[in-house]
Order: C-alpha cells, then structure tokens, then sequence
C-alpha cells in the first residue's frame, strides 16, 4: 500500500537559556515531524565551548567526550528506530507521539479517530438515534477520507490543519458511491463538515487540541425551498379511498402530522398517555422534540381526533401502547411514494413533507401567528421557523385583498 510522504528529522543542540551557574547547558533531542518540533531531554550537559553546533556533538577526543557522543548516536539511532516501527505499524506518527515511546510514558496522542468515538459514546444518550446514526455516517467518510487520500487509518489531532478540512470538504464534493447512493450534494456536505467541526469543538474544550482548525473555516449552505401540500393536494389525500390497509395507515399517519406538525420519530413514540386535557379544556399533544428534547404542546384539530379514534381499537397499536400502527420510516417514504402516484401527486413525498404542511398550509396560511407556529413546532429560535414555513401565493394574495378592501373604505 502506498504510505503518505512523512519528513523526519532528528538533531541535537543546547538549551543555553538553561545554562547553569558552573557554565553547562542542557543537551536536547529536536525531533522534526512534517516541519512540527518536538523537544525531547536526555539528561546530559556540557559547556558550550565543548559543543559543535554544525554537527550536533561534543568536541574533542576526550574519554568522556567519546562516551557521551556514542551515547548521542545510541539515543538518535532509538528515535529513528522508534519512528520506523511507528510507520511499519501504520500507528500516527508525530513528535510527541515519538517522544512519548522515547521516554516510556503511558500517554499516547489522542487521535481524530478516538476523538470521534468518544464524542459518540458521551453523545449517545443524549442525541436522538437519528443524529446519532448521522455522526456514525460522518466517521466513516472520515475514515474513507484517511484510507484513499492520506493511505492511513488514522491521524493525531495535533496534525489537524485547515489544509486538512479543505481536503477532506474536496473528497466529499468528489466521493462517487459505489452503491446505489445519489451522490452528496452541497447541503449534505456542509452537514458532515457541521459534525466534524463540534467533534473538534470538544477536543478543544478537553484541551486535546490547542488550535482549532476550522478557525478560519466557512460553511456555505445552498438556500432550498421547502416543499409542502398545497390545499388542493392535501384534500386529493383526505379525500383518495386506499384498498389496501398498509397504504390507507400510512396516509392516516401522514394526515395527522400534517394537522399537528410532528416529526416522524415523535409521531412513532406519541403514546395515549401524551394526548391530554389542555387549557382550553380540548384535547392537547404534550412531547418533546426529540432532535432538541424541548417541550411541544399542541392544540389537536378535529381533523387529527377523527384519525386518532380510527385506531383506538386497532390490535397493532393495543400491543405497542402507541397512538398510531408505526412502521419504520424508510418504509413509510417507500409507500408515500406510492401514494402520490395515486393521488396524482407529483412532488416526491416523504413523511417530513407532512411537518412543512403543518407549517404552511395548515397554520401560517390560515393566519396563525409564527410565534405561535414556532412553539408547535418545538423550535427554539424563531428563525428556524421562517425557513420551514414559507407564506404561500394565496395567503399574500388575502392578505393584499384585505388590505386593499379596507385602503377603499377610507377613502
């Protein structure tokens, strides 16, 4: 396999700034990795008139002088050694990395590699499953990253570079799957480069770290528009009869998240004991966001109780405590499509198209407030709102309509 190209070095020259009041300065080791220095101290000394500096030795022919220059050569000859047992061994190979074998400690470098693991393990029950399952999928475009441009498993944090993210940003504009993937558009991309960087965030705070690479990094994410139902094919929906059972459920389920904004994973863990009794004395959802673990109570409309009450007897949903008989999400998109063939529906459906519904068509274009949307929804800052929820055609259309109705009555 073919090895990236490592420079190596290795000198010796006097610490005089430590020079001691008998005249003696300190010798140290300077290992030199891809231009990186690394100091290391071998615990002799010697006056600096006894030194030659051109070729990193004592002077002289001295017994002593002998014995310390072959001491030289024996501890030089051991960094070297050391260093081509750190590339045989494929392990990551830096000047503290080197200096730790030399002296014997039991610190090793932290890796980018150990790095992503242990934000993974420390994550674990505090992320939802799926942002989990999107950091799994960023480390293995990392270790693809190491594998075909740095022929490497691995890499020390202090080799971090901003050089580093813009090659490894590069690959993933370039990387071709090899299965039956679309390949990574630019949004996709800057979500991996988003992850990568609050992974390097905690090797900061954990002082793993002492420069940030990403300091002078930025994130370029492409403006998409949302999709979303419009009126017309949200009734289409409502209104299509479905012969088989599994196309009728999913529809059901899709409708109720149209009607009160849910995401998938909280749909599927929506349970009767979250639809309560709210202020109003109506029916309320209370969850919690699942992504951000805020609170969402929601006001049910009666649109979402009539698909509520069609399940309340279903044995499917009786055995799993749920509200609704939920599949995987993976399924639920494979059978959504299927349902806009027949509803003749042509954007491409999927079960967080039924969110963006809730957001526009249901709500804003009915004059809902957005601060009133922005808390369904669970979201923590309001600008998160204004990109899900675009004000459609119509509702500016009524709006102007009001507007010029009342400009007449004045004049």
């Amino acid at each position: 396999m073919k090895t990236a190209t490592i420079t190596f070095g290795v000198l010796f020259y006097l610490k005089k700034q430590k020079t001691s009041t008998q005249g003696k300065a300190p010798i140290c080791a300077r290992v030199t990795v891809n231009g990186k220095r690394t100091e290391i101290s071998i615990k002799r000394s010697i006056n600096a008139n006894e030194w030659d500096e051109r070729k990193g030795m004592a002077k002289g022919s001295r017994k002593e002088t002998i014995e310390l220059n072959m001491f030289l050569n024996q501890f030089k000859a051991k960094i070297i050694n050391t260093y081509q047992q750190m590339v045989l061994t494929d392990v990551p190979i830096d000047g503290p990395a080197i200096r730790d074998k030399i002296l014997g400690t039991n610190h090793l470098a932290p890796t980018l590699i150990s790095l992503m693991e242990y934000h993974n393990e420390q994550q674990l029950h505090k992320l939802a499953p799926g942002t989990m399952k999107n950091y799994h999928t960023t480390q293995r475009y990392v270790k693809k990253f190491l594998m075909e441009k740095l022929y490497r498993n691995d890499v020390v944090l202090s080799q971090l570079t901003y050089k580093f993210i813009l090659d490894f940003e590069s690959y993933l504009f370039n990387y071709v799957p090899k299965d039956h993937q679309k390949p990574l558009n630019n949004n996709g991309i800057m979500k991996h480069i988003e992850r990568l960087r609050k992974m390097i965030n905690m090797a900061v705070k954990l002082d793993w770290l002492t420069k940030d690479p990403f300091a002078s990094f930025k994130k370029h994410f492409d403006k998409v528009e949302r999709e979303s139902l419009n009126n017309q094919e949200l009734v289409a929906l409502t209104n299509k009869e479905f012969p088989i059972e599994r196309l009728r459920n999913v529809r059901d389920m899709f409708l109720f998240s149209c009607y009160t904004g849910l995401a998938y994973i909280e749909l599927a863990e929506l349970t009767p004991n979250k639809i309560v009794t709210g202020i109003d004395g109506g029916l309320w959802i209370s969850t919690s966001r699942a992504k951000t673990d805020t609170g969402v109570r929601v006001p049910l409309l009666p649109q979402a109780i009539e698909l509520i009450d069609i399940y309340r007897d279903d044995p499917r949903v009786l055995n799993n405590s749920t509200v609704f008989p939920v599949i995987s999400n993976q399924r639920m998109n494979g059978y959504l499509k299927e349902i806009a063939d027949l509803c003749g529906i042509t954007k491409t459906l999927t079960f967080h198209i039924a969110r963006h519904t809730f957001a526009t068509t249901v709500t804003l274009s009915n004059g809902v407030p957005i601060e009133s949307v922005s808390k369904m929804l669970g979201h923590t800052s309001i600008r998160t709102t204004q990109i899900y929820a675009k004000v459609v055609e119509s509702k500016l259309s009524e709006d102007m309509g009001r507007l010029c109705a009342r400009l007449g009555n004045d004049l």
